[in-house]
């Protein structure tokens, strides 16, 4: 470890504890005290890989009042390690903005990178990935989430959202009526047990999903406008 105070960004397993690093889990022995997104999911996995390191809570209705406690811990010489719920932190959850203040504040602040859902459902979605946006959550209310999807309709990138599993059939019938019948990739419950990686057009998408109840955690990936669309 440095001499100085560091703020680590560790990136945890998405479902398969596998798939921690070595180096994620060095560090989370090492530091000083952890700030999770989950207190009790990472409990879970701290003590899967016996690792008795203080945890602190840091979600998104805790922020305000945390984000003050956790740079004065920096300011004292400790080391602190920021994890997410799952995945990479700063990515769609609350640890984007504490990690700005620590930056803003002059703290050395060190990735520690590993799994994420958004690199994980475009490297086995079968369609470009030379060149993508990522959209992260879209709007809860229909009007505004087909507003949103509307400023990709000309974009020949292919595109990645996040979806919670009681919004989905509705956000694929917006994507085919905003976006047309484009390829499309539903990877739902990546690198666990009921991992699934379907693959058609979104007029499919929406017959396929709409039949049956689903669950789990979603990532999209929508290919880009196509030529004979022009």
């Amino acid at each position: 470890m440095n001499t100085a105070p560091v703020f680590y960004i560790v990136s945890t397993p998405i479902g398969n504890l596998e798939d921690i690093t070595l180096r994620a889990l060095r560090v989370l022995k090492e530091v000083d005290l952890i700030a999770a997104e989950d207190t009790t999911r990472t409990r879970k996995l701290l003590s899967h890989f016996d690792i008795h390191t203080p945890l602190v809570s840091f979600h998104q209705h805790s922020r305000l009042s945390k984000v003050d406690f956790l740079l004065s811990r920096l300011s004292a010489g400790k080391n602190i390690a920021l994890v997410s719920d799952a995945g990479t932190p700063g990515i769609s959850d609350p640890g984007q903005a504490l990690i700005k203040k620590a930056m803003d504040a002059g703290f050395q602040v060190v990735p520690v990178p590993g799994p994420s859902a958004l690199t994980a459902g475009l490297s086995v979605s079968g369609l470009p990935t030379h060149e993508f946006i990522f959209i992260g959550f879209l709007n809860r209310k229909p009007g505004a989430r087909q507003k949103q999807l509307s400023e990709f309709k000309n974009s020949g990138r292919t595109l990645i959202i996040y979806e919670s599993p009681y919004r989905l059939v509705a956000t694929l019938g917006d994507i085919l009526e905003v976006l047309g019948n484009r390829r499309i990739a539903v990877a739902r419950e990546l690198t666990k047990k009921f991992e699934e990686i379907w693959r058609s057009r979104v007029r499919d998408a929406v017959a396929h999903f709409g039949s049956s109840q689903v669950k789990g955690e979603i990532c999209l990936i929508i290919g880009g406008k196509e030529r004979d669309e022009e």
